[in-house]
């Protein structure tokens, strides 16, 4: 019988990646996440029945022990951005990562990947970074053998870095930023997906492996780089931390006020306190280079699904070709 693996968070940006690789693999999947009725699309990464949805509360034991039992390794992708209500910082990416390791140690499992981030700090400045780090402190105290990956921002078809700057473009003349000069190394989502293959199925040790593109570039530099692929000319505007801060906690206070109503996706005072520091690997710890991968350059992959943001969408490489025709 082929070997199973539990994907917590499988259906997620990252997580539908990993479960692809891993499919591809031979492997049994179980994908542990909160609506599985939506995630119906991951069975077709494999033959009939070997891709599997199921629901999963990372904030209940019982719920976590009853997909993992029989599993011959895990792999934990849940993370968020929301600092408030049940699925906050703490309870997701601390308790919760700690909890499927735990659990995972009572239930014999051989082998766990943790995807956490670069900036995991924890004496950082951000709630976010200091909740990363106490997630992988609580992964390493159950399983001192799981493998802990720390991608820089990642990018990919369906991320929400590229594809946000992207969107705002076309809303108005100005591109406004917040961390404008930090560095990020932004890295492609199916490298971060076959560092989590390489772990799962045991071609790589365990420890701490962070992961960066081939490229640094401040943020700007970054979205200035998307705007000459969706072919928009912007000007990026870099705005003072002070305003920041104020827009983020104006934001986060309206998220508060409103009872659930407004969701602030858009800036928080804890990101702005995240964009004080670089995202970059630290050449401390392994990375890329001990797992034998290349990783991808943004510039080759970003034309391949940023252009439906181009004025011409689908038909702009038409419209540039067709004014060359000599009539």
């Amino acid at each position: 019988m082929s070997k199973l693996v539990t994907v917590f968070g499988g259906s997620g940006f990252v997580g539908r990646y990993i479960v692809q690789r891993l499919a591809h693999q031979g492997w049994r999947v179980r994908v542990a996440c909160r609506r599985p009725n939506e995630a119906g699309f991951l069975r077709t990464y494999g033959v009939v029945g070997q891709v599997e949805p199921v629901f999963c509360n990372i904030r209940d034991d019982n719920s976590v022990r009853l997909v993992t039992i029989g599993s011959d390794a895990v792999v934990n992708c849940v993370g968020t951005f929301d600092a408030r209500g049940k699925n906050n910082f703490d309870a997701v990416q601390n308790e919760g990562a700690g909890r499927i390791a735990r659990i995972a140690a009572e239930e014999g499992v051989s082998r766990m990947v943790h995807l956490s981030a670069l900036g995991a700090d924890a004496e950082g400045e951000s709630t976010y970074a200091r909740s990363k780090a106490a997630g992988e402190e609580a992964v390493l105290a159950a399983m001192p053998g799981a493998m802990i990956l720390r991608p820089s921002v990642i990018f990919g078809a369906e991320d929400q870095f590229f594809n946000r700057f992207a969107g705002m473009a076309k809303m108005g003349p100005v591109v406004p930023l917040v961390g404008g000069q930090t560095l990020f190394q932004p890295v492609y989502v199916d490298d971060v997906a076959a560092a989590a293959e390489k772990g799962a199925i045991g071609q790589a040790p365990g420890g701490i492996y962070e992961l960066g593109g081939p490229h640094e570039a401040t943020l700007a530099e970054c979205v200035r780089e998307m705007l000459g692929v969706i072919q928009r000319r912007r000007l990026v505007l870099n705005m003072p931390g002070f305003v920041g801060t104020l827009i983020g906690g104006g934001l986060d206070f309206l998220s508060g006020v409103s009872l659930g109503l407004f969701s602030n996706s858009v800036l928080t005072r804890d990101q702005v306190r995240q964009l004080k520091t670089d995202n970059v690997v630290s050449g401390t710890q392994m990375g890329f280079e001990d797992l034998g991968i290349a990783p991808v350059a943004a510039e080759t992959v970003l034309p391949d699904y940023l252009w439906p943001h181009r004025p011409s969408g689908q038909y702009a490489a038409i419209k540039a070709s067709a004014r060359n025709l000599k009539i």
